[in-house]
């Protein structure tokens, strides 16, 4: 129909009737358009009146809801990793390997103590330096003992936070790590009990209203932060810059750090005033792109609190988990995100000491808090971090041990 009308203003006959002279003209296309117009609103089924009825608010809310699954796919997949194999769960040991030899296994004589069910000698870490090695016991490597994915040979294994050697036997795992220049074994069991007994994670509903435009400010050189941890140690990580951000007509201030091995991404160690109630309270992590112009130029970037999820610690009695420093810790509630694992961890954590003692240390409940509360009394202002001084960083006092382990070797 509408283009018969169109047609017919095109005709001679209307020609005839609208001369073409420069006002009749005009004339002549304002008709046409009438003509259009009036099509388009009253005819239903004209492909023209489709775009005059959609509505100006379908693309934003096409927009969240691509978010919203976006955000929702994620929060599974990492409810698969925490419940995996080899997720945080699984966690059953961190020992401090001390210079020289450390025996692994169940036998009396051994310096780190695997669960009942795995050889009474698996192998020998010596730590000479920098460098540490995997030596095989009398006898040879017991049978499924892999390095890697690869039958287990002699020689040294890379130590890193990031890609780890793996040494493994049927279920069980073990990587070497620096933490501040102190080698520590962390252990892993496929058939924990924390693992066999996990429970959903928990998260606040997803809220657009904090995810959020931050604008990126970068430092003139990047700086080294000391960023306390649940041991007492510092880690030492570049940080390029800072953001700034607005809620509820309110500007606050973050500032990121660079983990080892990633360029495209900026980490966040936060803490709000949830910690006291719903969700973890040593702080939560989030990671974001990088800002729209580099690191190196004021730019943008988005912080989704709905991101926001538990360290290692929340699961486990058995991680070394940054805290977040001062200038991270926000005075504000944010309902985002990850809340706290539930049931916590029923069992203490024994860690032994890196040099002196063999007795284990135990980190009691509450040891959190008042680390947060130590290093926050302790802090130096300084005029952009201000996180706690190099200094900062304490032994912890080694307690009698309640349970079975391994006495050192002669």
């Amino acid at each position: 129909m509408i283009w018969t009308a169109v047609a017919a203003a095109e005709s001679p006959d209307f020609a005839m009737i609208c001369p073409a002279k420069p006002e009749f003209a005009r004339n002549r296309i304002r008709v046409v358009c009438a003509i259009v117009a009036v099509v388009s609103i009253c005819v239903p089924g004209s492909s023209l009146a489709a775009p005059a009825r959609q509505s100006p608010a379908a693309p934003t809310q096409d927009g969240n809801n691509i978010w919203k699954q976006s955000l929702l796919d994620w929060r599974t997949q990492r409810a698969r990793e925490i419940s995996a194999p080899d997720g945080w769960l699984t966690l059953i040991g961190l020992e401090w390997l001390k210079p020289g030899v450390n025996k692994i296994g169940t036998a009396a004589d051994c310096t780190v103590k695997l669960p009942t069910h795995a050889p009474p000698y698996l192998g020998l870490l010596t730590v000479s330096g920098k460098i540490v090695q995997l030596l095989s016991p009398a006898g040879g490597f017991p049978e499924g003992t892999t390095v890697d994915g690869a039958p287990a040979r002699e020689g040294p294994i890379t130590v890193s936070d990031t890609k780890p050697s793996i040494i493994a036997w049927h279920g069980i795992s073990m990587a070497v790590l620096d933490r501040g220049g102190r080698y520590a074994l962390r252990i892993k069991d496929s058939d924990s009990p924390a693992r066999a007994a996990h429970q959903p994670l928990h998260w606040y509903d997803p809220d657009p209203r904090y995810r959020i435009a931050a604008r990126w400010v970068p430092f003139d050189q990047p700086m080294i932060e000391k960023i306390p941890t649940v041991i007492g140690a510092n880690l030492d990580m570049p940080s390029p810059g800072y953001v700034t951000f607005t809620l509820d007509g309110k500007p606050y201030r973050l500032q990121p750090v660079l983990e080892a091995g990633e360029r495209d991404k900026l980490f966040f160690i936060l803490r709000d005033s949830t910690s006291e109630t719903t969700t973890y309270g040593g702080g939560r992590f989030l990671h974001t792109g990088l800002p729209d112009h580099g690191l190196d130029r004021p730019g943008q970037l988005v912080l989704d609190f709905n991101q926001l999820y538990n360290p290692p610690c929340a699961y486990t009695s058995y991680a070394t988990c940054p805290l977040p420093p001062e200038h991270n810790r926000l005075p504000i509630p944010l309902p985002a995100g990850e809340q706290r694992y539930l049931p916590q961890p029923a069992f203490p954590r024994f860690m032994t000491p890196a040099q002196g003692s063999s007795q284990p240390i135990r980190i009691r409940p509450g040891s959190i808090s008042r680390a947060l509360s130590w290093t926050k009394a302790k802090s130096a202002p300084h005029k952009r971090s201000g996180c706690p001084p190099a200094s900062s960083s304490r032994q912890a006092k080694p307690a009698a041990s309640t349970t079975a382990r391994c006495s050192s070797p002669n």
